[in-house]
């Protein structure tokens, strides 16, 4: 009963109190009265009906505001002195307190700054060995800007090994530059896999050193930093381990230090172990949980650099420079001189493919479709055996995959005494020497291209696999096809066919077709002197592509100027010249032009020739 009256009092002194609240004294005034309340005689029949008891008990009456008066005498005024000392002492008060803030502050400060000095790394600049002590064992590299000579011994990850017979075996202290090729950190342990040249990798690894964890940490910290595909240096010593994933099985580096030279963005276009991985593996993971990405070729042409680190796209280009290198060391054996002619030209030097153009100081000049015309000139000019190795442009809009816009010619020339066979014999003994060397002093590559990208060895016969023109044509009709008259090119598929066809009679994916009809033949061919419908020309063919085209050369001025009238061939000042070095007379002449990009590609089995190209050039590409 106590707790409900109370409770109502409580009610009833919130509600006077929100009175005078919102409606202000006036209305207040009606609960302040004089008349006293008194109480009358409750009688609570039940617990139920106590409120509306309690409520009725109550009478108004005066509220005695005396006591809410007080009765003691004003405050005495402060003099200035006692305000001015109160002032002064709140004030010191306000300033130790912000006193007080500064410090925890400076403090607070203090404390971080050294955190950040513990764990800052900084950038390293490497002068001398010799200071190596006084650098930090990991950071960033300061630009490598031809400042010094440091004097580190850096080592090909090849030379090092798990044996004593290792050039660099166990306990041995290495330094490394090489990519990073992949990271992996947990807790104080870290192991990564350095990269040189696309082929050579290494494991190297870090653990925490309860001695000094500081360092540990800060080492980790670093590593952590790392991007994948960055250039790093790598101090480490050789131990034995067996490692699986890498090149050298046998051994692993433990780190030193570590810093990178030139870090690469975290994010890129795709990764290389991506566009390493081949047709079978991308299409055999689409049914999986974890499907390969399927690169296309656009994406990785226009990030050629980041493509040509893949092993096998990085193997495609040193067969590329062993092409060449074997294609000299044949010719060089064989009496040939390397020459250089212009690239830019005052006409066409290959009547039928396009040509571009461009001003030459108020003159319109052409970028060389061929040397042809020089290499001819270079026969006038008494050396009698040429080759060379250059740019080649044709402006045909062919969007196949065996076409460029540019493309390096391994082109020759050479006098002869009696037939062009000679130059037939010259040539074959020059494949043969690159196509032997290829498997032998390139094998590594070899394996590595094959490896993502399927092909058998090319094979060929000991001597010169020749078709004359009327027997490809028998064999071509006994295939199915309608040759017409046998006065026209082959077709892409004819050829294919014709390739099947040498392979199963001949035994050999090398071989050389003669005799072309003279009508598809460039003006310089000699025509054939039984039969001027058809020339002395030839083509050669991997698999059954073509990849080089060649002829015995019409080195008589008079009949070369008839063949260029007949086929209505302006005769420019470049041509003039031409015709002129074989009025002073010139001796009788055969070669060849071939294609390396073709080359490669065929050899390889690769399914389109811009895998061949370092950056190829197309009728829809001109970068990179």
């Amino acid at each position: 009963m106590l707790s409900i009256r109370l409770m109502l009092i409580f009610v009833s002194s919130a509600g006077i109190r929100r009175a005078v609240g919102s409606n202000g004294a006036s209305f207040a005034s009606a609960f302040l009265t004089s008349a006293p309340l008194a109480p009358k005689p409750v009688v609570v029949p039940s617990t139920s009906a106590a409120a509306a008891a309690i409520t009725q008990s109550w009478t108004r009456r005066p509220l005695n505001t005396a006591r809410f008066m007080s009765t003691d005498a004003p405050a005495e005024e402060k003099t200035e002195e006692e305000k001015a000392a109160i002032k002064a002492a709140r004030e010191e008060r306000k300033a130790a307190k912000e006193r007080q803030k500064a410090e925890k502050a400076a403090k607070k400060a203090a404390k971080k700054a050294a955190e950040e000095e513990a764990n800052r790394i900084d950038e390293v600049t490497y002068l001398s060995v010799s200071e190596q002590e006084s650098y930090a064992p990991m950071g960033d590299m300061a630009t490598v800007m031809s400042k010094s000579r440091s004097g580190r011994d850096f080592v090909d990850v090849k030379d090092i090994g798990g044996s004593d017979d290792a050039k660099y075996g166990p306990e041995s202290t290495v330094w490394l530059r090489g990519r990073l090729n992949s990271i992996r950190i947990k807790g104080g342990s870290c192991f990564l896999v350095l990269r040189q040249n696309s082929f050579d990798t290494v494991q190297a690894c870090f653990f925490k050193d309860k001695e000094n964890p500081e360092l540990s940490a800060k080492m980790i910290k670093y590593l952590k930093t790392l991007t994948t595909e960055s250039m790093i240096d790598l101090e480490g010593t050789v131990s034995t381990a067996e490692v699986r994933s890498c090149s050298i099985k046998d051994a692993e580096l433990v780190i030193n230090r570590i810093h990178a030279v030139s870090k690469a963005d975290a994010m890129l276009p795709f990764l290389v172990e991506d566009a390493a991985r081949s047709e079978k593996e991308v299409d055999e993971s689409q049914d999986t949980d974890r499907p390969f990405p399927r690169l296309g070729q656009e994406i990785r042409l226009d990030h050629r650099w980041l493509d040509l680190r893949a092993p096998a796209n990085n193997a495609i280009m040193r067969i590329q420079s062993a092409v060449c290198q074997l294609f000299r060391e044949s010719l060089y054996s064989q009496g040939f001189v390397e020459i250089h002619t212009p690239k830019l030209i005052a006409g066409e030097s290959e009547s039928g493919a396009g040509v571009f153009t461009t001003d030459y100081f108020g003159t319109t000049a052409c970028l060389a479709q061929s040397p042809q015309l020089y290499k001819q000139m270079a026969i006038s000019s008494d050396i009698d055996r040429v080759f060379e190795i250059g740019p080649v442009f044709r402006a045909e809009n062919s969007n196949t995959r065996r076409h460029l816009c540019e493309f390096t010619g391994l082109d020759l020339e050479m006098a002869i005494n009696d037939h062009y066979l000679e130059t037939l014999e010259v040539v074959h003994k020059m494949f043969k020497h690159i196509f032997e060397s290829l498997e032998t002093r390139w094998a590594r590559e070899l394996e590595t291209i094959r490896t993502q990208y399927e092909s058998e060895p090319v094979t060929f016969t000991d001597e010169p696999c020749v078709l004359h023109w009327p027997e490809a044509m028998e064999i071509l009709r006994g295939e199915g096809f309608d040759m017409g008259d046998g006065l026209g090119d082959l077709t892409g598929a004819q050829e294919l066919a014709l390739g099947a066809a040498v392979k199963e009679k001949y035994g050999t994916d090398f071989f050389m077709l003669d005799k072309y009809p003279s009508d598809i033949r460039p003006f310089y061919t000699m025509p054939d002197p039984e039969d001027d419908r058809f020339s002395n020309s030839y083509d050669m063919f991997i698999r059954g592509q073509e990849i080089c085209s060649g002829a015995q050369r019409c080195h008589d001025p008079e009949l070369v100027t008839k063949i260029i009238e007949k086929k209505g061939i302006e005769i420019g000042d470049g041509l003039k010249t031409y015709i002129e070095s074989f009025r002073h007379g010139v001796s009788p002449h055969a070669g060849a032009g071939i294609g390396l990009e073709r080359v490669v590609f065929l050899y390889l089995g690769l399914d389109n020739v811009r895998k061949a190209s370092m950056f190829p050039r197309d009728p829809n590409r001109c970068t990179p």
